[in-house]
């Protein structure tokens, strides 16, 4: 399997890498046949997150015989010194393990300050000089929080959402990240679920050779899924061009990502999915949103006080409040015309 030089970390990972996330919904057993599997056909890069329930511990139960085989990052969104050392502890109790290869910061609004002595870097600096954690890394959803962290220097790697509706300025990133030897791990390559194509993604992706996107993987044949299309070595094709151009002209612009960062509203409403309804109701089965369960959850959006606290939380800069009216109007039309059909 194809691998990749994670910038200056000197770590090799396979370009079809294990995001680790999904695995919080399925059982424990169902959880390490799946990591499993993925090892033994080749993967060797699997990412997860402290936040991620019980990720870590499924990761620690099915691969921990194969520790030195393989590459593990993690995540750990905590605030300060002492909270990135309790997470960094409870990461390496939960693996099994006695070193993470790549600890990365997780999503921090503000750029962690490497010279405050009670902050987060300060813990993830003590446990690389201790042998815990061997590379520094950050995930972001924010543009200026990302180049602020290529300018510091401070950081190894970047993980940033990058999929084929990307901007001409993520495209930025990825450049500047190969130019100053910053690993970068692609997240949300399927853009939270949105584009259905796993050919066309994959394809995108071959095209960045510095680029290792991490496949959120839940089920045996999303893990095929992406084995097939490396073993196949899948390229770009005029058909699939016209596919991305297709879901480009759909998607892009005024499109919530489902990262999540806007939640929890302050009436109860749930963002992630109202605000891209337009595009499940014909991008998915929608007779599953055709329902009075779906049909009370989005007039939830009638209670909105436009408090503007998701917006000033989006990373992209979505005006949510009037996003989500947009979509009201359009589910409402939807469904007065196939609620019955």
């Amino acid at each position: 399997m194809v691998k990749v030089r994670l910038g200056k970390t000197e770590l090799w990972v396979t370009k079809t890498a294990f995001g680790a996330l999904p695995i919080q919904r399925i059982d424990h057993a169902a959880a390490k046949k799946l990591l499993r599997r993925a090892y033994d056909r080749g993967i060797n890069y699997f990412d997860t997150a402290n936040a991620y329930s019980d990720s870590e511990e499924k990761i620690g139960e099915a691969l921990s015989d194969v520790r030195h085989n393989i590459v593990i990052s993690t995540k750990s969104g905590g605030s300060d010194k002492e909270t990135v050392r309790r997470h960094i502890e409870t990461s390496l109790r939960r693996m099994k393990t006695d070193y993470i290869d790549l600890f990365q910061f997780h999503n921090p609004a503000v750029l962690p300050d490497i010279d405050d002595p009670d902050g987060p870097f300060a813990a993830a600096l003590e446990a690389k000089q201790k042998g815990y954690v061997r590379h520094i890394g950050i995930t972001n959803h924010r543009l200026s929080v990302a180049h602020q962290a290529l300018d510091s220097g401070n950081f190894e790697t970047m993980q940033f959402p990058f999929c084929y509706l990307a901007t001409d300025k993520d495209v930025e990133l990825v450049n500047r990240c190969r130019e100053e030897d910053v690993g970068f791990i692609a997240m949300k390559g399927l853009s939270g679920g949105m584009l259905s194509n796993a050919e066309a993604c994959f394809a995108f992706m071959q095209q960045y050779d510095n680029v290792v996107p991490i496949w959120g993987i839940q089920h045996e044949w999303e893990l095929d899924q992406w084995l097939e299309l490396r073993e196949r070595g899948a390229k770009m094709t005029p058909e699939l061009s016209a596919v991305i151009e297709k879901d480009r002209a759909e998607l892009a612009q005024n499109f919530c990502r489902s990262c999540g960062y806007c939640q929890p509203c302050t009436v109860g409403i749930d963002i992630p999915q109202a605000a891209r309804m337009a595009m499940l109701l014909r991008r998915a089965v929608y007779q599953n949103y055709i329902t009075d369960e779906w049909y009370a959850k989005m007039h939830k959006i009638e209670e909105c006080v436009h408090c503007d606290v998701c917006k000033s939380r989006c990373p992209y800069e979505l005006d949510i409040p009037n996003l989500l009216q947009e979509m009201l109007k359009d589910y409402d039309a939807f469904y007065a015309q196939h609620k019955n059909g």
